[in-house]
């Protein structure tokens, strides 16, 4: 069995994507990834092991059946839960897609939403009644594969805030293997 130690990080940009791309840079999904990046590298106590740096990077231009979606599924093979950005520029790629479904469905890969157009909890949840907000329910149809799949594994919902995702990293709820039963997460207000 592999050691799952990884976060994988799963994240929509234009295809194809060149990370030395200004145009990727700029996208909001991938600011928040690399956000993730920059806090381990100031804070070594940050919990944020990049599944992505575990096998060699490859080009957007391989062959997706023989090269890309194998190094997909070898990163999530090793990984111990998903981080996923869901924002309004999300589209339903084929990689994003695999990434979720391969994460959930084969590797029941707790998930970690983070919403990088949110910052607090209240605009995650309705306060009053702790229930999830629609315009954050409305952003799961971006992506059918996590709406339809995500009660299948732990999700923990949360805004695009430094503690909150550190908070989430630790939590062995949301580690495939000592996760907690299938539910929508969120922090209350």
């Amino acid at each position: 069995m592999a050691y799952k130690n990884g976060n994988y990080s799963a994240f929509y940009v234009d295809e194809p994507f060149n990370q030395n791309n200004l145009g990727a840079n700029a996208t909001k999904d991938f600011v928040s990834y690399n956000l993730l990046k920059a806090w381990k590298a100031l804070t070594s106590d940050f919990p944020f092991t990049d599944s992505h740096d575990k096998n060699y990077n490859v080009r957007d231009g391989s062959d997706w059946e023989k090269t890309l979606k194998p190094r997909l599924h070898d990163r999530l093979n090793n990984s111990k839960n998903i981080i996923l950005f869901l924002s309004s520029i999300t589209k339903n790629s084929k990689a994003l897609r695999e990434e979720i479904d391969f994460g959930i469905n084969t590797n029941g890969l707790p998930i970690i939403v983070v919403y990088p157009e949110y910052s607090e909890k209240s605009d995650i949840i309705n306060c009053g009644s702790n229930t999830i907000k629609k315009q954050i329910k409305d952003l799961w149809d971006k992506l059918p594969i996590f709406r339809d799949s995500m009660d299948k594994v732990p999700t923990i919902h949360t805004p695009n805030k430094k503690e909150l995702i550190k908070t989430a990293l630790n939590d062995s709820k949301f580690m495939v293997n000592t996760k907690c039963e299938p539910e929508q997460y969120f922090y209350k207000c």
